[in-house]
């Protein structure tokens, strides 16, 4: 199944991002199942949080990667929301 997960971050907390970006990307890449991730932003530029397109047999084992993320115990992240993606296009293709 396909999972994204929506983070906010908490206002002022820039420079957790920066400590941890190094450990965060490392962790990432070496999940195995993360197909997509990157930060969000505001219209104006400013960062806002960020997003995963994760691969999982189950919501359980997403929420599990997000409190193995090194940015997990930082006080980063403002909100973490795991929803299940069921994709009906690509690429300007129905896929169902």
């Amino acid at each position: 199944m396909l999972y994204i997960v929506l983070f906010e971050d908490n206002p002022g907390k820039e420079e957790l991002r920066q400590t941890h970006m190094a450990a965060h990307l490392a962790f990432l890449e070496a999940s195995g199942n993360c197909a997509g991730a990157g930060p969000l932003f505001a219209t104006d530029g400013t960062g806002r949080g960020g997003l995963w397109l994760i691969r999982a047999d189950s919501a359980a084992d997403v929420q599990a990667m997000v409190h193995a993320d090194p940015f997990h115990d930082t006080g980063l992240r403002k909100s973490i929301t795991i929803l299940e993606w069921r994709q009906v296009f690509r690429e300007g293709k129905r896929l169902r």
